[in-house]
């Protein structure tokens, strides 16, 4: 058993094949979230968390907030995975108002969060979230061009494509940083 896990929840299997990559990485152990239990998270010195986002949360991210008690003093970090591009400012700033609100405060002081990019996977979604993508679809088409970001743009060339933007040299700062101990002071 190592003194590291990576815990994940996937829907489309992007943030599973991130969360595999760390786990190998760090020769951490691999954890599904729904199959994590409240006493395995005591076992673990530094505790690897990845959610994929839907709808501006981070899925499964409640197994977290629910542990914050277990999980302090532990060394915490936090991947989330999206279509959205991680480079963008705004998109960070989207995605972090999600997780300041749902985080307890005295977690956010000690969490350090990073953001990879997945795809889309039309193929397989899940009815509510074909439905959630043709409503950002109708959206964006009533926008005029001149207010659509390059993002947007893309999102309408590939609507109902699979893409993905998986790439592994994305875990190499998290990877360094886990590897340094580094976490927020």
């Amino acid at each position: 058993m190592s003194d590291s896990a990576v815990i994940y929840a996937s829907h489309y299997g992007f943030t599973e094949a991130y969360a595999r990559w760390l786990a190998e990485e760090l020769a951490a152990d691999l954890l599904q979230v729904g199959k994590v239990r409240r006493e395995d998270l005591e076992k673990y010195g530094t505790v690897v968390y990845g959610g994929g986002l839907y709808a501006g949360g981070v899925n499964g991210i409640s197994l977290l907030v629910k542990n914050a008690e277990r999980l302090q003093g532990k060394k915490l970090y936090l991947f989330t995975v999206g279509a959205s591009d991680p480079m963008d400012p705004e998109n960070i700033a989207n995605i972090r108002k999600g997780i300041d609100k749902v985080l307890p405060p005295t977690m956010l002081e000690s969490i350090k969060i990073y953001h990879l990019r997945g795809g889309l996977r039309y193929s397989q979604m899940i009815m509510v979230h074909r439905t959630m993508m043709a409503m950002l679809r109708k959206v964006l088409l009533k926008k005029p061009e001149a207010e659509l970001r390059s993002e947007d743009r893309a999102l309408l060339e590939t609507y109902g494509q699979d893409i993905s933007f998986l790439d592994r040299a994305a875990i190499v700062p998290l990877v360094k940083d886990i590897r340094q101990g580094t976490v927020c002071a």
